[in-house]
């Protein structure tokens, strides 16, 4: 059996601490993506490698974070820091991701961005959760899958292209093989049904899709 290396992603977007995230980020190995490392403390992590170009990291968080060691790239290059920070969890075996600060913020290309990047390493046969602490991004492909969110839980599905053969279950809204044309608006704004605690049922014959949700922080449904 393949060993479970789960990695938790610091990015410098928004990030609430809460038991809910804390709960999913217990024992991730960290890394750091430049500004992310100022959600390190919050979070009650220690990253094990910081990246990035550094120009979003002023020099009290350099003070503080010193003991970490550093992997410095110039600003003038072809990947985000993300990118490098997922791309060292990968090298060092990550078999699954949490990208924390991936949502909000005040670049929205960055985010855009993050959530097409999460996409993309889905694709590629690694889980990848996306959050900011009160918001969470959960890449959606062909197949079958269980989201686990609370009972309550409001969420959309966003598209990404054309979805063929979707069904949504243990919601208050199913959907049973419906095709779903990107930009439909017929996917937004569902909810997790009473009593269900056991997350959405989702199946997709084909597309690319993420199911964006607004969990409460311990458990119990935000804005419900």
């Amino acid at each position: 059996m393949q060993d479970d290396t789960p990695f938790l992603i610091l990015l410098g977007g928004e990030i609430t601490p809460t038991p809910r995230l804390a709960a999913q980020i217990a024992g991730h190995r960290v890394i750091a993506a430049d500004g992310g490392m100022r959600h390190a403390a919050a979070l009650g992590v220690t990253p094990e490698l910081w990246v990035g170009d550094f120009d979003s990291s002023d020099e009290r968080l350099a003070r503080d974070w010193a003991h970490v060691p550093r992997q410095s790239h110039p600003e003038d290059k072809d990947m985000t820091d993300g990118e490098l920070a997922v791309a060292e969890a990968l090298a060092r075996g990550a078999s699954r991701l949490v990208i924390a600060g991936a949502l909000g913020g005040p670049r929205s290309d960055h985010a855009v961005h993050n959530l097409l990047h999460g996409i993309s390493l889905h694709a590629g046969g690694l889980p990848v959760m996306m959050t900011s602490g009160t918001e969470e991004a959960w890449p959606l492909m062909q197949g079958n899958q269980t989201v686990g969110l609370p009972a309550g839980t409001l969420f959309s599905v966003l598209a990404f292209s054309d979805l063929a053969a979707l069904s949504l279950g243990g919601v208050d809204w199913p959907l049973i093989d419906r095709n779903v044309t990107m930009g439909q608006s017929l996917t937004l704004s569902n909810r997790v049904a009473a009593g269900n605690d056991a997350g959405v049922n989702v199946s997709l014959r084909s597309g690319t899709a993420v199911l964006l949700a607004r969990p409460g922080a311990d458990g119990t449904a935000a804005n419900a």
